[in-house]
């Protein structure tokens, strides 16, 4: 699975000593791993904007950069083969 580089995401933040520098909805406390647990749970944007106080807009947004983030395409790096030893064989 990709690893998600939220640090180019607008709409989130990492601050060292808030929630162990986890990523937080800017200005806020709230994870934005929440939102990803409460929707897999079943709840829908509309509850988790209620219950967590953060906007549709900024939820919106985090879904939408890891939709994107995932589009991404992955970088490939190529080995070289090792040259053969007759000892191998």
């Amino acid at each position: 699975m990709a690893i998600l580089d939220w640090s180019q995401c607008p709409a989130v933040e990492s601050v060292p000593g808030r929630l162990s520098g986890a990523w937080v909805f800017r200005d806020t406390r709230m994870p934005v791993s929440a939102v990803f647990q409460n929707l897999e749970a079943g709840a829908t944007i509309d509850e988790i904007t209620e219950w967590f106080r953060i906007s549709k807009e900024q939820v919106i947004e985090v879904l939408e950069f890891a939709a994107h983030s995932l589009d991404a395409p992955v970088p490939v790096t190529t080995v070289s083969p090792s040259p053969l030893d007759a000892r191998s064989f």
